[in-house]
């Protein structure tokens, strides 16, 4: 069987070190597939762990890591920005918000890389940083239990209700599409406040509290490359009280918009992204997160979530501890 060399040298004039590692394709999409497939339902992409998996395996500590994080996110979100459509779980007052305020912040974040932390060990650190807060939110998410939680669990309840009656029509029922109480309702959206109908319950947010978090997410995301979604999905859910189930489609399509201007930013830097390695990435992820936010609904949510903040807060760990002792 061959295997493949990613040397970055041969498509990126600034990077001066070779990644050295052989890994096969079918290696780095199923890395990718795995990963999507299980943070896509809960609103995040993967670009997180994606960037990680990119700086330790394989060398990759140029800026340029960042848009190829970016480009990760371009081809594998949309598969399952469509699925959380077709069902009715897009939230599109709370996307349009998070984009406006997250745009502006993932441009000043990219400056932020390039400028203030081109040193491979500094921005190990800012992402062990990064990834200690997301795990830190995930694992809260888990141990406090409030009203979102339970609308979560009433919406899990009919999924499996509806696949129940018949294997066969059951499969038939969720083709059809969720019942009408299941499908996110607009009610309000203003620059006050945006409120919206989930399963019989109302919930509302600050339009500019929401926004001010979403500059700020995307200064994060843009240095990062992750776009934001990692970061203000937790949020939504956890300070604001969202249902999971009403959110994910909102930072995911948040992640794309803001994904796409930050490769053509960073490329306009002069650090665009090796997008052969971007590509392969991007495919495993397209598959993994249409098939999360498919199955989202069957899923344990509380168990995902734990396994997760676990396995980040390690990585995290890993990252601040061995950088800064180093």
């Amino acid at each position: 069987m061959q295997y493949y060399d990613f040397n970055l040298g041969n498509h990126l004039a600034d990077l001066n070190t070779n990644l050295g590692v052989g890994v096969h394709p079918i290696f780095l999409i199923l890395i990718a597939f795995t990963i999507s497939f299980f943070t896509s339902q809960g609103g995040i992409s993967g670009a997180f762990l994606i960037l990680p998996f990119q700086v330790s395996f394989l060398g990759f500590t140029s800026p340029s890591v960042s848009s190829t994080n970016l480009v990760y996110n371009i081809v594998a979100i949309p598969s399952g920005v469509y699925r959380y459509i077709r069902e009715g779980r897009m939230q599109w007052s709370i996307t349009t918000v998070t984009i406006l305020g997250t745009l502006p912040g993932v441009l000043i974040g990219a400056l932020i890389r390039i400028i203030y932390l081109p040193d491979p060990r500094l921005f190990k650190i800012f992402v062990g940083f990064v990834l200690l807060y997301i795990g830190i939110r995930l694992l809260y998410e888990v141990i406090k239990g409030d009203k979102k939680r339970s609308i979560d669990e009433k919406f899990k309840k009919r999924v499996e209700e509806i696949s129940s009656d018949s294997k066969e029509r059951g499969i038939k029922k969720l083709k059809a599409g969720l019942p009408p109480e299941a499908k996110i309702k607009t009610i309000d959206f203003s620059l006050k406040e945006i409120e919206y109908e989930f399963w019989g319950e109302k919930f509302r947010v600050n339009t500019i509290a929401l926004f001010s978090l979403s500059f700020v997410v995307g200064m994060i995301g843009g240095t990062y490359g992750i776009g934001g979604g990692a970061i203000i999905a937790p949020f939504l859910i956890a300070v604001f009280g969202l249902p999971t189930y009403t959110i994910a489609g909102a930072a995911l399509m948040g992640t794309f918009i803001t994904s796409v201007v930050g490769v053509i930013y960073y490329t306009g830097l002069e650090y665009p992204p090796n997008w052969i390695l971007g590509i392969l990435f991007g495919i495993g992820g397209f598959i993994g997160m249409y098939a999360g936010a498919r199955f989202q609904k069957y899923m344990p949510e509380k168990t995902i979530r734990l396994i997760l903040s676990v396995l980040i807060i390690s990585l995290a760990l890993r990252y601040v501890i061995w950088n800064i002792s180093g």
